[in-house]
């Protein structure tokens, strides 16, 4: 018995290292054939630590779940070791293949060839490629060899061409993600393929691939998917059509993303939810119609709900209330209206809030006073009038807050703004009721503060110096207010420098007590009062505009420190001096303007020698001399070029030709003299030309008939395209926006266009030494808004031809040599609304109907044979009848809105008649002008006082 109680713990011991023995084997080698396919796979890609950036920015952005680092996972991969130990491989514990491959954010480089050692891997159930630079390359084929695969990510890959139609034998997959691939796309066969034969498919995301092809009817295999789809991501992709709602009334569907298919139309069901819906993104989708249902209170789990654009016409339901777990939500641009439901209270989980672009009218809601874990905040561009209410600066978690442009009134201390110790984006601009003091704000902090717009908020003061101290502001938008005074300067030294400076010298910094405007990026403070030298911005501001200021003193070269200006604009102030000569040491120039100040000597010879990306140079309106420096030809991407009024003297710059992106050439107002070429080096001449002004100048022989030919840039203007485009920068805040502008001479007005159209078109060679006849080429050009012949010496008829101009809105032909009769083709121009005939030696009868009932006598002065309507002159008929009532034009309008600038100065019935035709009765006609005719007896001295005080306004108000 003895005996036996001491062999008990040894045959225990004996026990237990059999057992360890056995637990602690090595796990079998990763095999030989797959670990060298791997080494293959490597080894084609080279490794680029530039991708870790952008694969940071995505994860920041939250477009990746980023639960990896970004580092080059293959760095690790060494021949003669275990692949099973590899960073970003799993091997099965059994047989050693491996299963999983994560190399997502790697640093991988380089084509994916069709026969990749990858395809090698037939046992891969995951495979993780998001985040690396592929090249664009085309998504290899062989990816329908690894039918083991249930996870495929190639998200963010710069994958391209077609997708291939052997993805649908992937079977058993799960989760399929190939979004954020611009070039890659899908057609309607192998997404109908993949759909049928991947029946437990839970997670799908094209998003930002292109699905451009997809009928509608492809769509519709979405509901094979009804019981499992858990997720759905099509952001993105140019769908059309559309859809039926009954894709949100999949059962088990929870995150539902059709975003920015701004061609996809969808209505919200009014019943059958999913109830598991927990994401719903439409933004920039449409709406098929219909309010927003009441259905939606039914949604007990969502938590981030965004529709935009999406027209939903009515209040916001009371159900509403329901959607307690809400943590986003966004109802931008929806035409909704007030009141804002009591029920809205509930929302107590919102960190996030857009109602921005809608119809809310009064007071800004109390019930939002409630949600104190507020973020966000959008409010702007509705009709909140009032005060800011006090309860809102106790929304002590608020980073952003943006009321811009609404209806907002009373008098707000700036002060107020610090208990919002978090506050990073702030926008109260355009509320032309309020008013911002800054008076108190001595201790004024909010450490935090990077983003400051107060345009249009009467601010009447001197600069606000507490901005100063925000050390982390970087951009700064006070322009059109009444700031006056100068900027302030920092520190003690003998220079001044301002507050936005950065680039000071070693010495210099160590004088100055606080560099907190560093990081300075943006600056607008144009439209005010300010006086002194223009204020120099740092070397990080890529935005800065002093315009329309009151400023003096020349242009330091100092500016050309900075290096990251992207706009600079010192335009419509009263600086003298030369331009300095370093200008080309900003590399990143896009747009230049320094229109009308009083600035002397040459434009520099150098001014585009490193500028090649310069887009906008505006140097009209100075006291420039000297010849157009031709190194500008060096400015390939060049669209807006206007030296007009200045003392340059200079023939012809036939060298401009070769700029293909120029839109705008104003040359008008200055010493340009000599005979336009005929022939020119370059085949196709200013294909993109739309304004073209070489007025006022010394130009003689013929009309420059051989550039007319070409200006393609008026010939097929797409007057179909959507919405209005401008020229101007691509940003994408829309506060950051910059659009060009010019000023033309419409019918002796000289008005300056904000914005232009890019349907814009004019031809203005007015007041030169032209002569010969017009040259019917002009006839080409379908687009043309405005044409300017005036005061040369032109003879010969009036073209037959130009009434194909049908686009026209005003012709100018007064002072020439012009004989013969007027063409009645020109009754054929349904939009023009000014018509100068006069000072010529025209003859016979001028044309009957339609618009020509509407032009003045003075249209016609100075041709002592025309005769007819509206001259008093018969024409040998005594039976001759006045003209009847204008016909109503097929157009929609008649020619009465144009006939009211008989008063006014042709232009202003010029704009009235083309906002009629465009908009109807607009409301800011209506308001400005009332509804109500002049009574008869008013003097006409009366109405042109009047017109000359709105036409202006009328202009900017078309943005044309």
């Amino acid at each position: 018995m003895r005996s036996l109680q001491f062999c008990y713990p040894i045959l225990l011991h004996l026990f237990l290292f059999h057992l360890l023995s056995h637990f602690s084997s090595p796990l079998p080698l990763c095999r030989h054939d797959q670990s060298s396919a791997l080494l293959h796979f490597k080894n084609s890609f080279s490794l680029n630590s530039e991708a870790s950036h952008w694969c940071e920015e995505y994860i920041y952005h939250g477009f990746y779940d980023g639960h990896q680092a970004s580092y080059p996972k293959t760095a690790s991969w060494q021949n003669g070791s275990d692949c099973c130990l590899w960073d970003g491989v799993t091997c099965d514990t059994i047989s050693g293949n491996v299963i999983g491959l994560d190399l997502s954010c790697s640093w991988l480089q380089g084509t994916f060839h069709q026969n990749s050692t990858l395809f090698q891997l037939t046992h891969l159930q995951t495979l993780n490629l998001a985040h690396n630079d592929f090249n664009f390359s085309p998504m290899p084929s062989h990816f329908g060899g690894l039918q083991s695969l249930v996870y495929l990510n190639l998200s963010v890959s710069k994958s391209a061409g077609k997708i291939p139609s052997t993805i649908s034998r992937l079977s058993k997959l799960v989760s399929l993600d190939l979004s954020r691939n611009y070039d890659l796309r899908i057609e309607p066969f192998p997404w109908k393929k993949l759909i049928q034969n991947a029946t437990n498919l839970r997670e799908l995301d094209f998003g930002v691939t292109d699905m451009s092809s997809m009928k509608q009817s492809s769509l519709s295999f979405l509901m094979n998917l009804s019981s499992s789809l858990v997720t759905l991501s099509l952001s993105g992709t140019g769908l059309q059509g559309n859809l039926s709602n009954s894709i949100l009334c999949l059962p088990s569907l929870q995150i539902l993303d059709l975003s920015f298919n701004e061609d996809l139309k969808i209505q919200l069901p009014k019943f059958n939810w999913s109830t598991s819906l927990k994401h719903l993104n439409l933004l920039s989708t449409k709406s098929l119609g219909g309010n927003l249902p009441d259905s939606i209170g039914h949604l007990k789990s969502l938590n981030y709900l965004a529709l935009s654009n999406f027209e939903l016409p009515g209040t916001i339901p009371p159900s509403f209330g329901n959607l307690s777990q809400l943590t986003f939500l966004r109802l931008r641009a929806c035409k909704l209206q007030a009141p804002i439901p009591l029920s809205f209270w509930n929302l107590t989980q919102l960190t996030s809030l857009d109602l921005s672009f809608n119809n809310f009218s009064g007071q800004i809601p109390f019930s939002l006073s409630n949600f104190q874990q507020l973020t966000y905040l959008y409010l702007y561009g509705n009709y909140f009038s009032g005060p800011i209410p006090n309860w809102m600066f106790d929304l002590v978690n608020l980073t952003w807050l943006d009321l811009s442009s609404n209806n907002l009134s009373g008098h707000v201390e700036f002060q107020q703004f610090s208990k919002l110790k978090n506050l990073q984006y702030l926008d109260l601009s355009n509320n032309k009721f309020l008013s911002i003091s800054f008076d108190g704000c001595a201790n004024y902090t909010t450490p935090n503060l990077q983003s400051l717009f107060l345009s249009s908020c009467d601010i009447n003061s001197n600069f606000p110096e507490f901005l100063t101290r925000l050390k982390n502001l970087k951009v700064v938008d006070l322009s059109n207010n009444k700031i006056r005074g100068r900027v302030p300067k920092r520190g003690n030294d003998s220079e001044h420098y301002s507050w936005i400076t950065l680039n000071l010298s070693y010495n210099l910094l160590t004088s100055i007590s606080d560099l907190s405007m560093m990081n300075i990026e943006y600056i607008d403070l144009s439209h005010n009062m300010l006086q002194g030298d223009p204020p120099i911005p740092s070397s990080s501001a890529s935005f800065f505009s002093v315009s329309n200021n009151k400023l003096t003193g020349d242009i330091s070269s100092a500016i050309c420190n900075a290096s990251s200006l992207e706009v600079l604009n010192l335009s419509h102030n009263n600086l003298t001096g030369p331009i300095p000569q370093c200008l080309d040491n900003i590399p990143w120039l896009l747009d230049l303007d320094l229109q009308m100040n009083h600035l002397s000597g040459s434009i520099p010879t150098n001014i585009s020698k490193k500028n090649s990306h310069l887009k906008t140079l505006k140097l009209n309106g100075n006291q420039l001399v000297g010849p157009l420096p031709q190194s500008l030809v060096q400015c390939k991407q060049l669209q807006v070029l206007d030296v007009g009024e200045n003392n340059i003297e200079d023939q012809f710059p036939s060298w401009l030709d070769a700029l293909f992106q120029l839109q705008v050439l104003i040359l008008r107002a200055n010493k340009f003299y000599g005979i336009i070429p005929s022939r020119f080096k370059i085949k196709n001449p200013f294909p993109k030309l739309r304004i073209i002004d070489l007025s006022n100048n010394f130009f003689s022989g013929p009309l420059p008939t051989a550039y007319i030919k070409n200006f393609k840039g008026m010939k097929n203007v797409d007057k179909d395209t959507i919405g209005l485009n401008y020229l101007g920068n691509n940003s994408t805040d829309t506060n950051l926006v910059y659009f060009d502008s010019v000023v033309i001479t419409m019918k002796g007005f000289s008005i300056e266009l904000e914005k232009i159209l890019t349907i814009f078109t004019t031809i203005d060679l007015s007041n030169n030494l032209f002569e010969g006849e017009i040259p019917k080429v002009f006839c080409e050009l379908i687009s043309l808004r405005g044409l300017n012949l005036s005061y040369n010496r032109i003879n010969g008829t009036i073209p037959n031809s130009l009434g194909n101009l049908r686009s026209l809105e005003w012709l100018d032909l007064s002072t020439n040599k012009l004989e013969g009769e007027i063409p009645v083709t020109l009754t054929n121009l349904n939009f023009l609304s000014n018509l100068n005939l006069s000072q010529n030696q025209l003859e016979g009868m001028i044309p009957q109907g339609k618009q020509f009932n509407t032009f003045p006598n003075e249209s016609y002065a100075g041709n002592s044979k025309l005769c007819g309507f509206p001259l008093s002159r018969k024409c040998n008929k005594d039976e001759e009848q006045p003209p009847s009532e204008p016909e109503k034009e097929e157009f929609g309008f008649g020619w009465k809105a144009v006939a009211l600038g008989y008063g006014c100065g042709v232009i202003f019935g010029m704009v009235m008649g083309y906002v009629v035709f465009a908009n109807g009765k607009p409301e800011w006609l209506v308001a400005t002008f009332g509804g109500e005719t002049k009574k008869n007896g008013e003097k006409k001295d009366e109405e042109q006082g009047q017109c000359k005080l709105h036409h202006k306004k009328l202009i900017r108000n078309l943005s044309y």
